[in-house]
């Protein structure tokens, strides 16, 4: 099971242009615009700083996240058009099997992590459609992001999600985050 959600009282920092030294926004694109995907899920969307890099390139992209004030302050903000914020826990996400094309998380995996919650993404994401995955590794040294023991590797990832039927496309453990990409059953 995952963690702690990101304190909505320091969202703010969920907007600084550093974070993509972290995840940037073409290693994001470049899996879903290769599969084609038009209806996507933001998991963990916060204030919208990935789901504004995606939408443009997406027909919907669903901003998900279990803070109804994380939706609020996009909505300050400003939300695009073809986004749709939801709000909902991953494990009971409420879309119908095989509605989405894809779905990221960006730094989320950790709060959601568990059996429920792949489980879910299995059911809501067509088969052969991606999930890119990008997070905090265990394997880092805490200097950024949750408590090292909140984390996990990209290993812990990939098994989580193979057993629920996903093939993993790649997988990398850069110096503080991971990225996996997986293709749904």
């Amino acid at each position: 099971m995952g963690f702690h959600t990101f304190d909505a009282d320091r969202a703010e920092e969920l907007e600084r242009p550093d974070r993509y030294r972290w995840v940037s926004a073409e290693e994001l694109l470049g899996p879903l615009a290769a599969a084609d995907a038009a209806v996507v899920a933001d998991l963990g969307s916060g204030t919208g700083f990935y789901t504004d890099d995606v939408a443009p390139h997406v027909e919907t992209v669903y901003g998900v996240d279990v803070q109804a004030e994380m939706h609020d302050l996009y909505r300050e903000k400003g939300v695009p058009e073809n986004v749709e914020l939801v709000a909902s826990d991953v494990a009971d996400l409420p879309f119908a099997d095989g509605e989405l094309d894809g779905a990221f998380s960006t730094m989320t995996y950790h709060e959601f992590a568990g059996e429920a919650a792949v489980a879910e993404l299995a059911r809501t994401i067509r088969s052969g459609g991606l999930l890119v995955t990008f997070d905090w590794t265990a394997d880092g040294d805490s200097a950024h992001g949750p408590p090292v023991d909140e984390r996990f590797a990209a290993g812990d990832a990939v098994a989580a999600l193979e057993a629920a039927g996903f093939e993993v496309v790649s997988e990398s453990t850069r110096t503080e985050t991971f990225g996996v990409v997986a293709e749904a059953p």
